[in-house]
């Protein structure tokens, strides 16, 4: 299996010149054109290969600019086909939209006599944003490796505002640090994602060494919470305001969801040579065949955004990960002597097995057959398991 390379996004505020902020402003306005007209056209069937220069025709930006905006429109667009936790892409947004460009194209970076990290931004054509860049001490020391260091790579940056704050995010690859083959891994940590909860299990060719259970109950009432909002305010028929909420729902569980997975990826490296497994539940949504209720509660589960920001973390330290078939996983007792599966032995938080009498936290249940079903994919051999440690919270 191929190893990849590290990615990161080092975010800075940008201390500006003169009229920067307005040239800014102005640019991210004429940047909200190019993405809506791109994911417009995309959406109504329009050969992805022209839009880029029909959107081109349209803007006043930078030429290198726009192509780096359609392109990620047109992401936006793919990603909705492919994935089910991506709603349609707005063709109306109505907020100014991040400036995308190439390091030494449509910004350029150096550093000057006093120490400072330099940018210039090509907010449109003539036209340049100045300044010094202000950001953490550890993106500033990364970003100075990137340039002048061979062992990153200085790639795209989007200029924007954050609450009215200008600043600069720049993603650098790491060109020399690579994501361990997993065929080396001496531990597996199978993740059982639920409705409230991650459950974790670290699993060695000595035994299970560790479970621990993440919660996120806020997650689930924010969510229900949200949705009890927007059925007022539908029978009151100010539907003008669900694009508001969407969002907000949207940021409040983005933020939760990097808080879990950098939990979960602080719980691999503590373990020697780890690898991250997932069940691989693409298209788990288009299965569903339970009642109405049942299916819209495990619909607004956020599976694929965390499994997401927990595999992008994970790689940055070197960690891989796996996806594994989710057959069963919630239904199979967990000892290797018995292995056992029946829908009867799991009773909602419960697990019981109908052979052996085994009982078990039943989301721990299923982190260790999932840690095991990764094992089959790295260098771990699963000992037999005739006793499984408690789960830690």
């Amino acid at each position: 299996m191929s190893s990849s390379t590290l990615v990161k996004t080092l975010v800075f505020q940008l201390d500006v010149e003169e009229n920067g902020r307005e040239l800014l402003r102005d640019a991210t306005i004429e940047a909200r054109q190019a993405y809506n007209e791109a994911v417009s056209l995309a959406l109504s069937g329009v050969d992805f290969r022209s839009i880029p220069s029909r959107v081109a025709d349209d803007v006043a930006l930078v030429r290198n600019t726009t192509q780096r905006i359609v392109s990620k429109a047109l992401d936006s667009v793919r990603a909705y086909r492919e994935n089910d936790d991506y709603g349609v892409p707005d063709t109306e947004k109505s907020e100014p939209y991040p400036l995308r460009s190439n390091f030494g194209e449509g910004y350029t970076l150096d550093t000057s006599d006093a120490g400072d990290i330099q940018f210039r931004v090509s907010s449109k054509p003539y036209q340049h944003i100045t300044g010094i860049l202000n950001g953490s001490e550890a993106d500033t020391a990364v970003l100075r490796a990137a340039l002048t260091s061979k062992e990153w790579d200085v790639g795209t940056a989007e200029a924007l505002f954050v609450s009215d704050v200008p600043e600069l995010h720049i993603t650098v690859r790491n060109t020399e640090r690579e994501v361990r083959n997993p065929m080396s891994c001496e531990t597996v940590i199978g993740v059982d994602i639920n409705e409230d909860n991650v459950t974790l299990t670290a699993l060695t060719t000595d035994g299970i060494r560790e479970s621990r259970r993440v919660e996120y109950t806020d997650v689930k009432s924010q969510r229900h919470r949200y949705l009890t909002i927007r059925k007022r305010i539908q029978r009151a028929g100010k539907t003008s305001a669900f694009e508001t909420l969407r969002k907000r729902e949207h940021r409040y569980v983005k933020n939760r969801v990097h808080e879990v997975s950098r939990r979960i990826v602080e719980f691999a490296e503590r373990f020697q040579s780890a690898c991250v497994v997932f069940e691989d539940l693409k298209g788990l949504r288009d299965d569903l065949h339970y009642d109405a209720v049942t299916n819209n509660r495990v619909h607004r589960i956020p599976f694929e955004m965390l499994q997401f920001y927990t595999a992008y973390k994970a790689a940055f330290e070197g960690i891989p990960n796996l996806r594994v078939d989710p057959a069963y996983t919630s239904q199979t007792c967990a000892l290797t002597w018995c292995r056992h599966v029946e829908r009867g032995n799991r009773r909602k938080d419960r697990f019981k097995c109908r052979s052996c009498g085994h009982q078990d936290h039943a989301d721990r249940n299923a982190s260790v057959n999932i840690a095991i079903r990764g094992s089959s994919k790295t260098n771990v051999t699963v000992p037999p398991l005739e006793r499984l440690p408690a789960v830690r919270v």
